[in-house]
């Protein structure tokens, strides 16, 4: 991940309406405090990091740029001591700005983020702030509307894939078409994550093809979730739970990602509309209960249950 990650704006693939606006505020030295949000793996961070090796030479890059991160300390303390010193000195010799970076802001307190916009505000003449965050909604709007606020969304697949190939070809792995899709599947979006399962299922299994993705992460297989909803609509309670048991033993899927992998498998059945809303209920129920700490065999025989009931509906209707 680190070893692809782009050195400059032009390496990165996507948000190029984002990337080109920021390119013109560089070149015009008229960079306003930034507020990057979306969600991880969409290339928040490399593009401040790309901007900063833009602006700053290798060695002013240490006296000019303080990246902090969650990981460092930015309680209010951080903000009033370090954080305002560095705001608050001129360099000497170089004109132009400063560059505070904060990564993963959402995880700071309000006092500090409280503490943070009036040092926003007051060293503005030669220091620049830019805020990273996976959810805008844990920014105070004081923040926000200091910052100039760019959404990164999940990547498409039509970006993705160019740049995973680029991977590949580099590092010599052998991938299948369908493993490709996989990646780009069960990724949804994040390039980070899409690297992670490339590197660990051809570890693990040296060609990476589609079944073997989803076997490195334990996602339930296509052609087991057919299974599992052919068994639910088609036999009876007790034969349907004990083939569902003995595959999830077999496979060690988790629950959760059954009912994630059947919810989109609804949607395609054809299923009469009043009867599919009920069961849509049902199931966000019981994803309701898991994610609440279930016990997931009597989750089990809840969905059984109702697509059992769904299926005598349909009989009853017909």
């Amino acid at each position: 991940v680190e070893k692809y990650r782009p050195q400059a704006l032009s390496e990165l693939v996507s948000h190029r309406d984002i990337l080109s606006t920021v390119q013109r505020f560089i070149s015009e030295d008229r960079l306003p405090h930034l507020l990057l949000y979306g969600p991880p793996g969409t290339g928040k961070t490399s593009t401040i990091l790309a901007c900063a090796r833009q602006l700053y030479r290798d060695r002013e890059f240490g006296s000019m740029v303080l990246e902090l991160n969650a990981s460092d300390d930015r309680g209010i303390d951080i903000v009033r001591g370090p954080i305002l010193s560095f705001a608050s000195t001129r360099t000497i010799f170089k004109k132009g700005f400063k560059l505070v970076i904060l990564d993963e802001a959402d995880a700071m307190t309000q006092d500090a983020q409280n503490a943070l916009r009036r040092v926003i505000e007051k060293f503005t003449e030669n220091t620049r702030f830019c805020l990273i965050c996976n959810y805008l909604s844990r920014i105070i709007p004081a923040l926000q509307s200091r910052c100039t606020r760019f959404r990164f969304g999940p990547l498409t697949p039509e970006l993705m894939v160019p740049r995973l190939q680029h991977v590949i070809l580099q590092e010599g792995v052998d991938v299948t078409e369908d493993g490709l899709k996989a990646l780009v599947t069960l990724s949804s979006g994040d390039m980070r994550r899409a690297l992670n399962i490339l590197q660990s299922t051809s570890m693990a299994f040296g060609k990476v093809t589609e079944e073997n993705v989803y076997t490195c992460t334990g996602h339930p297989l296509k052609s087991d979730i057919a299974n599992i909803l052919d068994w639910m609509l088609n036999q009876d309670f007790s034969t349907a739970y004990r083939k569902i048991t003995e595959l999830k033993t077999l496979k060690g899927l988790a629950l959760q990602d059954i009912l994630t992998e059947i919810h989109l498998f609804v949607h395609r059945v054809d299923f009469p509309p009043s009867i599919r809303i009920q069961l849509l209920i049902k199931m966000a129920d019981i994803e309701y209960r898991l994610a609440a700490g279930t016990s997931e065999k009597i989750q089990l025989s809840s969905l059984i249950a109702a697509f059992q009931v769904t299926r005598d509906l349909v009989v009853a209707e017909a």
